[in-house]
């Protein structure tokens, strides 16, 4: 038994998660109900990470801040630019695939009860709002905008203090990062709890009538994750980017497609950052600031769904209403993490750029869920690995200026 563990912890984690799924999916074809227990560890997996993530992120953020010392570089400005840029041209290219392949949808009843925001003030509002929360009520409720806020504050009151309490914040960060370790050396049995229980729900087959638009969904998300994010990183780093983003789709993409949780991935890219050199300094604000507005695939989904329903309902379209919407994609999903219920919630805002009526746009929002177990899946994974991508990618541009060796 120890050898067999042994052999079983030589592997690298990605192909114990490999193996985790396909144990997930061959329980869920061949025996389903005696295998339905096991469901509990996908639960209990991304419990766990959901849980060490906002307490983890508010120590390394305050550490990171305290111990900052002037003329230290970090490369925050570069990582924010990349992410509003990913995400304005993840929009772009939602729109030019909407009106290359043009989806009609078969609207119904579904999602009338819901509320969704009035306008892109109110979005922003609710985001300012979220900055000034009780630190409390912010760690109680995962709200990474509120947490990011006070530990950066609490970090700025602490650079004057003796390095003694710097040290203790310090310690309780590596104490939390270690935990976090532990949590993910159990993604394989999380991984396989939670694909059975996707795969034993039929989900997958409730799917098909709405193929077509999955695929221009899945579809876009896959030409910005191989082929949009590439050109960007070959331009930061100047030498082939497919190395980098594979590893960034591996590492970070595979294990925020099961979780279907940006939150819940924060210490895997945590993780990843750290296994690539990168200055903790800068990753360990960026990563759970991208959490938060870095979301490519919460724009792409915004345009695609709005789109078709302006296509269903007949609606005429000019270059200069798309790029409207291109931006207006951008700013709410920046937002989405402030609004109950994500990117799909903030398609009646886009659907008002159109004169599209509430009832009509929360019907879009109905089909949005329907297909929400493979859209939200690939919408977190392109989200949360292209986290690390950029911040991989601001780094490592700095180091060509300097002349340093960048190996991947």
């Amino acid at each position: 038994m120890r050898g067999m563990i042994n052999k079983w912890n030589q592997l690298s984690l990605v192909k114990r998660i490999i193996l985790g799924l396909i144990v997930g999916i061959i329980l869920a074809v061949t025996i389903p109900d005696v295998a339905r227990p096991i469901t509990i560890l996908g639960s209990l997996f991304v419990g766990a990470l959901k849980a060490v993530a906002p307490i983890l992120v508010f120590f390394l953020v305050m550490s990171a801040i305290s111990e900052h010392r002037s003329g230290q570089k970090t490369n925050m400005k570069s990582v924010i630019v990349l992410y509003l840029l990913g995400t304005f041209l993840a929009a772009v290219v939602a729109v030019a695939a909407s009106f290359m392949f043009p989806v009609r949808l078969v609207l119904g009843a579904g999602a009338e009860n819901m509320t969704p925001p009035g306008g892109v003030v109110e979005v922003l509002k609710a985001l300012l709002l979220n900055v000034v929360d009780n630190p409390v009520k912010a760690l109680y409720n995962a709200n990474y905008i509120g947490i990011l806020s006070w530990a950066i504050l609490g970090g700025l009151a602490l650079k004057n203090t003796a390095d003694t309490t710097k040290t203790m914040i310090s310690n309780v960060s590596d104490a939390l990062s270690t935990i976090v370790r532990w949590v993910i050396n159990f993604a394989p049995l999380g991984i396989a709890g939670l694909v059975f229980d996707a795969i034993a729900t039929g989900g997958i087959e409730s799917l098909v009538s709405y193929g077509y638009l999955l695929l221009v969904l899945v579809g876009c998300m896959v030409f910005v994750a191989l082929v949009v994010n590439p050109i960007i990183t070959f331009i930061g780093i100047r030498k082939n980017p497919y190395p980098l983003v594979f590893k960034c789709l591996k590492d970070s993409g595979i294990t925020a497609f099961f979780t279907r949780s940006s939150a819940a991935n924060i210490p895997v890219n945590m993780r990843l950052c750290e296994d690539l050199g990168l200055n903790k300094d800068t990753y360990s604000v960026s990563i759970p600031l991208g959490a938060t507005v870095n979301m490519a695939g919460a724009a792409i989904t915004i345009s695609v769904l709005t789109l078709a329903a302006v296509h269903t309902l007949g609606i005429q379209v000019d270059i200069g209403m798309a790029l409207l919407l291109s931006l207006v994609s951008t700013v709410s999903a920046c937002g989405a993490s402030g609004v109950a219920g994500g990117s799909l919630l903030l398609i009646p805002l886009a659907c008002s750029l159109f004169g599209i009526p509430n009832d009509v746009a929360m019907q879009v929002v109905g089909v949005g869920f329907v297909v929400g177990v493979i859209q939200d899946s690939c919408e977190t994974a392109l989200n949360s690995s292209t986290d690390a991508l950029f911040t991989a990618v601001a780094e490592f541009a700095e180091w060509r200026k300097e002349g340093k060796k960048i190996s991947i």
